[in-house]
Formats: structure tokens, sequence, C-alpha cells
């Protein structure tokens, strides 16, 4: 199994829990993965002190860098990282990246990503949706982007904003090419 070098990217949109529990999976699937690089926004730091009441952010084993760290590996399609998961992403970032102006670490990552052709996931929060973030959404998914609304399922009857917020992350993960444990739609 080839494994897989991941850019996670936070944005200040509302839903830090999506990013706590993504990362706490990713913990899980250490074993497929080779490299993860994270790169949070200053409101995304601020949000995730707000909605979760901690900076447990910190606490992660991964590679964090400053969202003007253009040194990064991943500001260049070379360092071959396969896979950005932009979660949550707000929609100023959505914009920006749709219309190619890569004036942080998090836009130009998700340049590199779509001009190499890569897995470009964005867990877009905000609603409701104006024609403009409709455009832009469109505008990404014609670059090769996967719009992935932060729109939870409760099939799998979840009984904590943990578990619902576990229906999204387990979905990306699932478009992002991870084997995974997770509830299937009608299997044992």
């Amino acid at each position: 199994m080839n494994k897989k070098k991941v850019i996670v990217a936070v944005t200040g949109a509302s839903g830090s829990v999506y990013t706590k529990v993504l990362f706490d999976k990713l913990v899980e699937l250490q074993s497929q993965i080779e490299a993860v690089g994270v790169v949070m926004s200053d409101n995304a730091k601020e949000v995730w002190q707000f909605e979760l009441g901690n900076k447990d952010y910190e606490n992660y084993d991964f590679n964090f860098y400053h969202k003007n760290d253009f040194n990064a590996p991943f500001a260049s399609g070379s360092a071959k990282y396969d896979t950005m998961l932009i979660v949550p992403c707000s929609m100023g970032t959505l914009g920006r990246i749709a219309h190619g102006i890569s004036n942080d670490l998090i836009s130009r990552a998700a340049d590199v990503v779509l001009k190499e052709r890569r897995k470009l996931i964005a867990v877009v929060r905000d609603t409701p949706f104006s024609l403009i973030h409709i455009n832009n959404m469109k505008t990404v998914t014609e670059a090769g982007g996967i719009i992935c609304p932060a729109n939870p399922s409760y099939y799998s009857l979840p009984k904590t904003i943990e578990e619902v917020a576990g229906t999204v992350v387990s979905r990306v993960l699932d478009l992002a090419g991870f084997e995974q444990k997770s509830y299937r739609w009608n299997e044992d």
C-alpha cells in the first residue's frame, strides 16, 4: 500500500469539531500515512478555542506550518503531497482558490494540488449558499476539486456531537482513499 502525504488546511469557518474528529481519525490511520502537513489560519485557531474551549490542536504530532510559510514542502508540486483536505473550508478561502489567488499557504497549496491533478476536498460549512458561493463551488469542481459540504447523516444513529461530525469526516476520508471502518448503509 502506498502511504499518503496529506495536507490538512483549517480555516476560520465554524465547525472545529470536524477538524478535531479528522485529526483523531488521522492518528488512527497513521499506518496509511507518510506525512501530515497542517496549516491553520489565525481565525481557525480562534474558532477552535471558542467552540471547543481549548488549544488541543497543539497536542497533535503533525507537521504544522504558518499560514504564510511558502517554504512548506506542499507549497510546491515537487513534494508530491497527494491529498488536501480543507476542514472546514470558509467561503472566503473557497473563493480565493476558485480564482487562483494564492495569497497564503492554504490557497497556494490548493492551487498546487489542483494544477498537479491531485485530490482536493473542501468541506464547506456555511449555509445558506449565495450564487457567488455556488459559482465558486462549480469552478473548483470543474478544476478537479471535490466539494463535500459538512452535512452530517443520521442513519448511523449518532449519539454525540463527535459522532455526528464523524459521519462527515468518514465520508471525507473515504473520498481521500483511506481504508477505514465506518458505518456503511445496509451492511452488517
